[in-house]
Order: structure tokens, then C-alpha cells, then sequence
């Protein structure tokens, strides 16, 4: 590396922005990190001398890098089994206390992000999340700024009627998990129902690999039956917190094994959606905090 050190290194530097972006864009954490390794290969190779601003070489890169392998994942998710959900990502206070990044990498953003068009997507994170400039964005995604600015607007617009209504607060969020919790783990279904928004949805994802709903369940009462089953289905579950993609969540062990990953959506007080990640290839990143950055 010449005579730089390590940590004088852009792409060091960076890091953690670079698999931010290639994580949103994404929605894995496996895929995030080949696109990550595919940009440091590709930065390895550069003359330094020739790059005037590091910072935005390297998110050009792992966009275009991002934009190719998001294309492929895009068609090989249209022949996934059931439902398709984001890779949950455990992550530290950090990100929380960020609310902008929290609220940008939550699996409810994902998940609407998940409908947008490669290159709406590409735009709209860049611009939303990064605030990029539409200049640095049309050189990335080799189009004009104004076509950019048409793209982001139609992204905005998408977004904007599909992401959730209400911010609340870690501390809200927290309690209403709490909540939750107590209420699977002892079968509660009043627990359950005084906590679930009546038109609550539950989306799971096994991948075809473990059992899973292949379509979302709706409604407070079907949901809260089916969560009730827990104690009877497996009695030895255990039920703990933990911060995943920047808001409180839950994990569900079953006989020493990671069983399930839990999301909420939390409005006024009430659960509205849980995301249910069982697929076992994507809780291989629940081992340790990611680290996750705007900057």
C-alpha cells in the first residue's frame, strides 16, 4: 500500500459507510460484504495520485458494484419461496441514537425499499440517507443529473406512501417489545391481543428451508393465536432482546439454536407489523454488532 499505513487508508476510513450503502441498497449482509471486498479489489488496483476525492471514488464504486449484483438479486428473488424479508443485522447504540440511519436501515425501510426499481433504489439511498449530490449520483448510475433528479422524485413519492407513519422513540419501541415478549412467552393470547394493532400483519421468511407462513397472516386474532402456540410448539424456547437494524427486536432460541429473528413496526402503542426472519442463511450476521455509518 506504498507507504500509507493501514488506517490512513480511505477505504479503511470508510469502511463502514461503504457496507452501509451496499447493505441498503441490498438488504443482506452477506451481499454487502462481497460487494465491500469487490470494491477494496477494485481500489487496490487505482492510482491513488489520480483520485481527487477518495471518499466519493469509493461510493461510486460499491454503487455500480451494488447496482450489479442488486440486477442479479432481483430476479433470482422473483423465484424465492414465500415471502422475502431483509437480513437482519445486529447492531449497537450507535446506530440507534442516529435516528435518521436507524429509521433508513430498519427492515419495515428495507422491506418498502425492496419495491423500487434498482436505479430508484440506488437513487433514493444515495440521496435520502447519504445526501449525496445529484452530480456524484449521475456519475455513478451514468445518467444526467436531471434524469437523476426525476428518478429521485419518483422514489421519494413511492417511499413516502408505503414507509411507516409514526416515529417512536427507542424507549416506546422498548416497551411495547417488552410487552410482546411476556405475552409469547407465557401464551398470553389477551396479552398478545391488548398489543397488536387490529389490523396487524405478519410477514415470515424461512426461504424454504424451515416452516413459514408462505404468505403474510393478517388481523390481531390470527396472529395472536398462532404466537400463542409457542409454549405448547416448542417449551423450551427462550426469548431475548436485542437491537436489530437500529431498533429494540427480539431473537428466539429453540434447544440451543438461533430459531428466529423479530422485528416490530410500533404505532400509537401498537404493533402493526412483525417481520419473522427463520431462514437460517440470513441470521448468520446476528453474531456480532455491524458497524453501520452516514459519514
Amino acid at each position: 500500500m506504498n507507504d500509507r499505513t493501514a488506517s490512513d487508508d480511505p477505504f479503511v476510513t470508510h469502511r463502514s459507510l461503504l457496507f452501509t450503502v451496499a447493505y441498503e441498497m441490498l438488504g443482506s449482509g452477506a451481499d454487502a460484504d462481497d460487494v465491500v471486498q469487490e470494491t477494496w479489489l477494485r481500489w487496490a488496483k487505482v492510482d491513488r495520485d489520480e483520485v481527487r476525492d477518495p471518499r466519493a471514488y469509493l461510493v461510486r464504486t460499491v454503487t455500480r458494484q451494488a447496482l450489479n449484483r442488486l440486477r442479479t438479486l432481483t430476479r433470482r428473488r422473483e423465484d424465492y419461496l414465500g415471502e422475502w424479508l431483509p437480513e437482519p443485522l445486529l447492531t449497537g447504540p450507535d446506530v440507534a441514537e442516529d435516528v435518521e440511519l436507524a429509521e433508513s436501515v430498519s427492515i419495515a425501510m428495507l422491506t418498502v425499499l425492496e419495491t423500487l426499481t434498482p436505479a430508484e433504489r440506488a437513487v433514493f439511498v444515495l440521496r435520502e440517507v447519504f445526501d449525496a449530490p445529484y452530480d456524484e449520483i449521475a456519475e455513478a448510475l451514468d445518467k444526467t443529473p436531471a434524469a437523476v433528479r426525476q428518478i429521485a422524485r419518483r422514489a421519494r413519492d413511492h417511499v413516502a406512501a408505503r414507509r411507516p407513519r409514526v416515529r417512536v422513540s427507542p424507549t416506546e419501541q422498548q416497551t411495547v417489545v417488552a410487552r410482546f415478549r411476556s405475552a409469547i412467552r407465557t401464551g398470553d393470547l389477551q396479552g398478545l391481543l391488548d398489543v397488536l394493532a387490529p389490523d396487524v400483519v405478519l410477514v415470515a421468511d424461512g426461504g424454504g428451508i424451515v416452516q413459514a407462513f408462505l404468505h403474510p397472516l393478517e388481523g390481531a386474532r390470527r396472529v395472536a393465536r398462532v404466537l400463542a402456540r409457542l409454549p405448547v410448539v416448542a417449551p423450551g424456547a427462550r426469548l431475548a432482546d436485542l437491537s436489530l437494524n437500529g431498533a429494540p427486536a427480539l431473537r428466539i432460541d429453540i434447544d440451543g439454536d438461533l430459531d428466529s429473528a423479530i422485528s416490530l413496526v410500533v404505532e400509537d402503542g401498537k404493533i402493526t407489523r412483525i417481520y419473522a426472519v427463520r431462514n437460517p442463511h440470513k441470521l448468520a450476521h446476528l453474531g456480532s454488532a455491524m458497524p453501520l455509518s452516514r459519514t
